[in-house]
């Protein structure tokens, strides 16, 4: 490998430096190279190309996939592309780098009195780059969707350097050609680095909401508290942005970030709403907080012991709690690395009417291979859990990932999928051929021999 560049170095310190992400895996590149200009990653893709030395592009390295880790080549870090470009009040956008982080973007767009509404769990550490690189998602999108429909624009350099530059057509109607033909911005959201570098992005922002309510809501019946999930959705009377559950195990975990042990302590299980009112709604209509809790008695809800968060502060503080559950859980599976063990996460969402059907199987299939089931919580508004399982060594390792595969299968027979937010990666690859059919199998691998012929980028993550 020649790629000798002011902006890459082969130091083993370094490489080790960019060898880990969420995953709990570790594989340490050949060469590291961290740009701060996207001529310099231009330059870099274009020599790569000349010596079919592969390139895997980074950020800040939170993937749970193995998506942002590579031993094959160089890790091309863009956190040196990290510009957020003054916000566009009139047109509701920004111009940011790969390397912005994603709170750092809600920020500037808070501070222009408007919204970017992609919330990963993660966005204190993860990029936009890596946001946009796995059509990233969070409790949010149950209202606002992922980040797909919020990128208006890219600038994406192809392995050969080649730059592309793409923006969404404002059309109504289109019959052209095949409908993935039709907008090219969606090639490039959700591939995961493997069919070019995004190197610029132009977001679309949302109004600030003119109120905003959360609800901490306990339960001492798991059933009860998936069952308002669900009636939540259906109802015309509540509007929730976000329905987050928690399961006991995550309970406990929030529980013991905030210091308050006792809090609720019959429940079992836990739902965290956030309510911004109707969207054709007044700045000065009153939020439906009664229609919540009666949502809430009808549900058998711990109702005594409901939280009210009416602040922007106290907001922040149930996020923390939210956090917590996944940070715990990494570093629980961080301390099981030395020995062979890792977290494992699941990432499989169904039709949320069924998310408490799903999870009673995946519970079921936990036990009947002696494993403990693991920690759930996450997005049920959209039938969307994680589920974190700690694997002690290497031989318990195997054993959840078989469970997982059980799992995913009945999944996939309700009708969901394997991979919902965090993207396919490396780790989950294997289970890719469960839900895709041979043909779009096919056809993703026309698509990456298109913009990737000698198979150069992002090499192992998804095909």
């Amino acid at each position: 490998m020649t790629l000798a560049r002011d902006s890459t170095t082969v130091d083993l310190d370094i490489r080790r430096a960019f060898a880990r992400d969420a995953s709990g895996l570790e594989l340490i590149p050949e060469a590291v190279a961290r740009p701060t200009e996207m001529a310099e990653v231009m330059e870099l893709l274009r020599e790569a190309t000349a010596t079919r030395t592969p390139v895997t592009a980074a950020g800040w390295q939170s993937s749970t996939t193995g998506a942002s880790i590579t031993d094959r080549g160089v890790l091309l870090s863009l956190r040196g592309l990290a510009h957020i470009d003054d916000v566009d009040r009139d047109a509701r956008c920004v111009r940011v780098g790969p390397g912005a982080i994603v709170a750092d973007v809600r920020r500037a767009a808070e501070a222009a009195g408007l919204l970017f509404t992609p919330d990963p769990t993660s966005e204190e550490e993860s990029t936009i780059g890596g946001a946009i690189a796995c059509n990233a998602s969070g409790a949010r999108s149950l209202r606002y969707g992922a980040t797909r429909p919020h990128v208006r624009a890219i600038t994406v350099l192809l392995a050969s350097g080649e730059p592309l530059t793409l923006r969404r057509p404002q059309l109504e109607k289109n019959t052209v050609g095949y409908p993935i033909t039709h907008d090219p911005v969606d090639w490039f959201v959700g591939s995961e680095g493997t069919l070019g570098v995004v190197v610029e992005a132009e977001l679309a922002l949302h109004a600030l909401p003119a109120q905003l309510l959360g609800l901490m809501i306990p339960f001492s019946r798991e059933a009860d508290a998936l069952a308002f999930v669900v009636a939540a959705r259906r109802s015309n009377a509540v509007h929730p942005r976000c329905l987050e559950f928690f399961d006991q195990g995550a309970m406990d975990i929030a529980r013991a970030a905030d210091g308050c042990s006792g809090w609720a302590s019959n429940a079992v299980a836990m739902v965290y709403v956030e309510e911004t009112g109707a969207d054709d709604a007044q700045p000065d209509d009153e939020l439906p907080l009664e229609s919540w809790l009666e949502l809430a008695d009808a549900h058998d809800a711990d109702s005594a012991d409901i939280r009210v968060y009416d602040s922007a502060s106290a907001l922040q503080d149930a996020r923390r709690l939210r956090h917590a559950v996944p940070a715990t859980m990494n570093e629980r599976g961080a301390a099981r690395r030395p020995f062979g063990g890792r977290k494992v996460s699941t990432d499989w969402a169904v039709p949320y009417p069924r998310l408490a059907e799903a999870l009673h199987r995946a519970r079921s299939i936990a036990a009947d291979a002696g494993i403990t089931s693991g920690i759930a919580y996450g997005h049920a508004g959209n039938g969307h859990p994680h589920q974190n399982f700690i694997a002690q060594d290497a031989n318990e390792l195997g054993r959840i990932e078989q469970v997982v595969e059980a799992t995913l299968r009945e999944v996939i027979a309700m009708g969901g999928t394997v991979a919902a937010e965090h993207g396919i990666g490396k780790l989950k690859r294997r289970w890719l051929p469960m839900q895709a059919t041979p043909a779009q199998l096919r056809l993703m691998h026309a698509i990456k021999r298109e913009f990737d012929p000698l198979g150069l980028l992002a090499p192992g993550n998804v095909l």
